[in-house]
């Protein structure tokens, strides 16, 4: 019946052109001329002024300072501001909403169907993208939320930020990305590989395949234990070192990049030495595996907004889970020190599934701990847009890239907090958010 179905659905399609249903050719995007004091030059991180960037359609027409605005183009003033490109968070969970108390939002997410869960989602995703977040690197869902909800907003049935997601986590049984601390049984069969579970580098393989099969565009894995899971230790090691170069190697066999949660040195250093392409928190590594990240080129997402979230004074959480937020964080501030001076390279990610529309707050916060400004930027900017492989469309304000642009009032250079404040919005093109006329 199915085959039958999909039959008689192509042969309408096929029969459109003689019941004259063709669709009408869409009318041609007006040019759009923006205007701001300032625009951020990621070259010489510093501000070009009187700023104009032309957009045509969905892409950059041209860009610098001065620009002649051809006749009948649509001028979009934004005054005393600086233009940005559009944010790019690393690392998200746009499906996931934690709550102030942690017991009552994980009871409250058993409670929800995969429909309004998705829902939910949905949400969160216009509230993110509202906050100049244009892009994300989802790393971690269930019930294909992920997948749903970045084919729903690239047809336009929602509004939210371009999404490369990773579908479930690899990890071990029993390990960070499993659902650990209950009795058997509780949730049903223990999961496999199809869910991310793995035991031996060849369950490892089959869980990239069958992530990618069913729509993974980056695989993410577990090596370590976690804050935020019951049954483990944050910093021991969870996969084994065959598990992790096999996963690995068979994503970037079928042309995926790799993230691999690590608070622990010991399972950090060996997805380095595997080739993984970015070690997200990174908590307790030492020198030795930071000069080695930066001898492989490998991406440290340092997530600094979570642990300042999960050890708030306010924070209901059980008290195992809330001494090992407490271990992770005493230590993650010096770590991204030190990873400044060693020379990682960084990209911006908060692991920050709450109160969307705050995640910015990342920028001050690695501003505190050392970082320039400009570097900040970038971090959301060139650097994050090469670790998602995504260099050519998005990450600088150049002709030809993708129209994903952000004003904020003021010089951030001057203030890193202007990027909380964000006053226009535009996605490839469409204007998301602008100020009151």
């Amino acid at each position: 019946m199915r085959r039958l179905a999909v039959a008689i659905a192509l042969a309408l399609l096929g029969a459109r052109g003689f019941l004259g249903a063709q669709p009408l050719p869409a009318a041609p995007s007006p040019l759009i001329a923006i205007k701001a004091a300032r625009m951020f030059d990621e070259r010489s991180d510093k501000t070009t002024p009187n700023a104009v960037l032309l957009v045509e359609g969905s892409k950059i027409l041209d860009a610098g300072s001065g620009l002649a605005i051809p006749a009948g183009a649509v001028v979009v003033d934004l005054g005393d501001a600086t233009l940005l490109p559009g944010f790019i968070d690393s690392h998200m969970h746009l499906t996931e909403e934690a709550g102030e108390d942690y017991v009552y939002s994980f009871f409250e997410g058993l409670r929800r169907t995969v429909a309004e869960s998705a829902l939910r989602a949905g949400a969160n995703a216009k509230k993110l993208l509202e906050a100049g977040f244009t892009t994300v690197r989802n790393v971690g869902a269930y019930d294909d939320l992920d997948v749903g909800l970045r084919n729903a907003i690239a047809k336009g049935y929602v509004a939210g930020p371009r999404m490369l997601v990773s579908r479930y986590p690899l990890g071990s049984i029993g390990g960070h990305c499993d659902r650990t601390g209950f009795p058997p049984n509780t949730f049903g069969p223990e999961w496999g590989p199809e869910k991310g579970k793995v035991a031996g580098a060849d369950q490892a393989r089959q869980a990239v395949r069958l992530q990618v099969k069913y729509g993974a565009d980056v695989i993410k894995m577990c090596v370590s234990g976690g804050v935020l899971s019951l049954g483990d230790e944050v910093s021991v090691s969870q996969m084994t070192d065959e598990e992790i170069a096999a996963a690995v190697d068979e994503a970037h066999r079928l042309g995926k990049k790799t993230a691999a949660h690590a608070h622990g040195d010991l399972a950090a250093r060996a997805a380095v030495k595997a080739g993984i392409d970015s070690i997200e928190h990174g908590s307790f590594m030492t020198d030795e595996t930071l000069s080695l990240m930066k001898a492989k080129g490998t991406y440290l997402v340092p997530t600094l907004l979570v642990g300042d979230w999960v050890t708030r004074p306010e924070a209901k959480l059980p008290p195992n889970v809330a001494a090992k937020a407490k271990a992770a964080v005493s230590v993650r501030s010096d770590m991204f020190r030190r990873a400044q001076r060693i020379g990682v390279k960084i990209a911006f990610g908060t692991d920050a599934p709450f109160s969307y529309g705050i995640q910015a707050r990342e920028f001050g916060l690695m501003v505190g701990l050392g970082m320039t400004p400009a570097a900040a930027l970038r971090s959301a900017g060139p650097a994050a847009a090469d670790l998602l492989g995504l260099s050519h469309l998005i990450g600088t304000l150049e002709k030809g890239k993708e129209a994903d642009i952000v004003a904020v009032p003021g010089d951030p250079l001057a203030d890193i907090h202007a990027t909380e404040k964000v006053l226009f919005v535009m996605k490839g093109g469409k204007i998301v958010r602008q100020p009151p006329r």
